[in-house]
């Protein structure tokens, strides 16, 4: 049985690293099809979702006083799901140079509690190198695991408008790819139980990074 099935059988669970504007409505959005951890380190922010108050403003409070996604700031939770989606912000420094801080510390908390036979999907924004080239070695060396044959790897980015309640998650087409193609398939099916919208499957992961930055430059341009 391949980790799709198993996901949504709920004989494993999906897990959401970071929840701000993008990752809370995406464990919530998940949790009504199949068993959701949700992660952030900042415990006071987990302890008001918890008690149903939405600092993003994304879900509204009754979404999350129903959810039955399980939120948490313990990382060693992530050691019962077998697919799990970074998304951490990816700010720049005062030089305009991108900061990779969170997205490198999400990484080392994702291989420490990295087990066998996972995928690891990343959704924060970042150039094209960035998930190969920065991410794999991060998640090799924490989890003693091997990339390609231990677990897989994906980039799917977020296309949100922080704010937009019409354009919502679902209703945005998917942009998704993986590190081969029984990945990519697999990461294409676990976004298809939420996206409404279709799923557009990216020849390869730099791609599909590529594809996220062309289209901020393009919101920047017309905003």
């Amino acid at each position: 049985m391949n980790l799709y099935k198993k996901i949504k059988s709920k004989e494993t669970k999906l897990s959401v690293i970071g929840l701000g504007y993008v990752g809370l409505p995406l464990a919530i959005s998940f949790a009504k099809k199949v068993d959701v951890i949700g992660f952030d380190i900042d415990k006071a922010k987990v302890e008001s979702y918890k008690k149903g108050i939405d600092v993003t403003n994304e879900v509204g409070s009754k979404c999350l006083q129903e959810t039955t996604a399980f939120l948490t700031s313990n990382e060693k939770e992530l050691q019962k799901a077998k697919f799990h989606i970074v998304a951490v912000p990816t700010p720049i420094n005062l030089d305009k140079t991108p900061n990779l801080s969170a997205v490198i510390g999400a990484s080392k908390i994702v291989g420490r509690n990295l087990i066998k036979g996972s995928i690891v999907v990343y959704e924060s924004t970042v150039y094209h190198g960035v998930t190969e080239d920065i991410c794999i070695p991060i998640l090799e060396k924490k989890s003693g695991l091997r990339c390609g044959i231990d677990f897989k790897i994906g980039y799917s980015s977020e296309r949100i408008n922080p704010g937009d309640k019409i354009h919502r998650l679902e209703a945005i087409k998917k942009v998704v790819s993986g590190m081969d193609k029984e990945t990519l398939n697999i990461i294409a099916k676990v976004y298809g139980l939420i996206i409404k919208a279709g799923i557009y499957k990216a020849e390869s992961i730099k791609v599909a990074e590529a594809a996220k930055v062309i289209e901020n430059a393009q919101r920047d341009k017309n905003i």
